[in-house]
């Protein structure tokens, strides 16, 4: 019995020295954790943001920048958005967005932004959006204060005004501006802006086009806005048209009368070419002509000469007497 004591108490001292070692391995490892995580966590915290300090320790090993992780769920939480984060705006989510290469903060502000203006705006969608490569926060500032777009774009184009020709043959020249508010159910998929200038510019060019006169068209420019209004040309693309304004319209060349003068000019070209193709023609036939009246000549000549031979044939073979002349012997 005294003989096993030493050994009880040597375990025992091994025991408690593990332990110690154990305890200050886990305060060295919870010390350097609350060092480096320690400021971030306690931020999350106070905000009201559900983040473990082990999550912030596993985004470390998932290459994501956990500041911005929990920055996120703060703007969320500060916002308000309280139903959001219990069901969509998940830490898991947001390192999942992130991973995939999406802008997590845009993504954030835009909820954020359609929340204020009572505009119907899940994660899910948002995120999308932002994975399609289109601004989600740009689109919901945009669906909240429209946006004006000049037609045709001086940016993308050298041209500053569309041409159109009435039915009377004048050119008008226009400088439109197509007011758009973002399409949220439409901007996944949904066509860009150069579609909805290039639409608005085909509008109007039929719009004018359709009118007797250009006089009606400058009287009333508003029929033109009303016409291509009316076409629906929002349709399969990412904004809404809210308005169209003519803010400029000017009147260019007579291009009718230009076209009448050019086939005037033509008409007079192919009345002298069919003119000098009937002069040739009568040319030719005068040679024709003088050929034939040479050619007959020459026959009547080749004739004459063959009546002395045939004379004298007739003489040789007596086929002809000599006349006596009347008197004579």
């Amino acid at each position: 019995m005294s003989g096993g004591l030493p050994v009880l108490l040597a375990l025992a001292g091994g025991w408690i020295v593990a332990i110690v070692v154990f305890a200050v391995i886990a305060i060295g490892v919870g010390g350097i954790l609350v060092l480096i995580y320690g400021n971030l966590w306690f931020q999350a915290y106070m905000s009201g943001a559900r983040v473990s300090l082990l999550s912030l320790v596993g985004m470390t090993f998932r290459q994501v920048n956990a500041r911005t992780i929990v920055q996120a769920k703060i703007m969320a939480m500060q916002a308000g958005l309280a139903k959001e984060l219990g069901s969509g705006i998940t830490t898991r989510r947001l390192e999942a967005h992130y991973l995939a290469g999406g802008n997590v903060p845009n993504v954030i502000r835009a909820i954020i932004a359609s929340h204020r203006a009572d505009i119907d705006l899940d994660f899910d969608r948002a995120a999308a959006i932002d994975l399609a490569g289109r601004d989600v926060l740009e689109a919901v500032q945009t669906s909240v204060y429209p946006k004006v777009i000049d037609c045709p774009d001086p940016k993308k184009s050298k041209r500053t005004t569309l041409s159109a020709i009435a039915k009377n043959g004048v050119e008008l020249k226009v400088r439109a501006r197509v007011t758009v508010r973002t399409n949220l159910a439409g901007l996944i998929g949904g066509a860009t802006e150069d579609t909805i200038i290039a639409r608005v510019g085909e509008g109007i060019i039929t719009s004018i086009g359709s009118a007797e006169t250009h006089l009606k068209v400058m009287e009333n420019p508003d029929m033109v806005s009303r016409a291509v209004l009316d076409r629906g040309l929002d349709a399969q693309t990412a904004f809404e048209i809210v308005s169209i304004d003519i803010a400029d319209i000017d009147v260019g060349e007579n291009i009718g009368a230009r076209l009448q003068a050019d086939q005037a000019e033509a008409d007079t070209r192919v009345a002298q070419a069919n003119a000098e193709v009937r002069r040739a023609m009568a040319t030719a036939r005068e040679q024709e002509m003088r050929a034939g009246v040479a050619r007959n000549r020459a026959k009547v000549v080749l004739a004459e000469a063959e009546v002395p031979l045939a004379m004298a044939a007739a003489f040789r073979e007596g086929n002809l007497e000599r006349v006596a002349p009347k008197g004579g012997k």
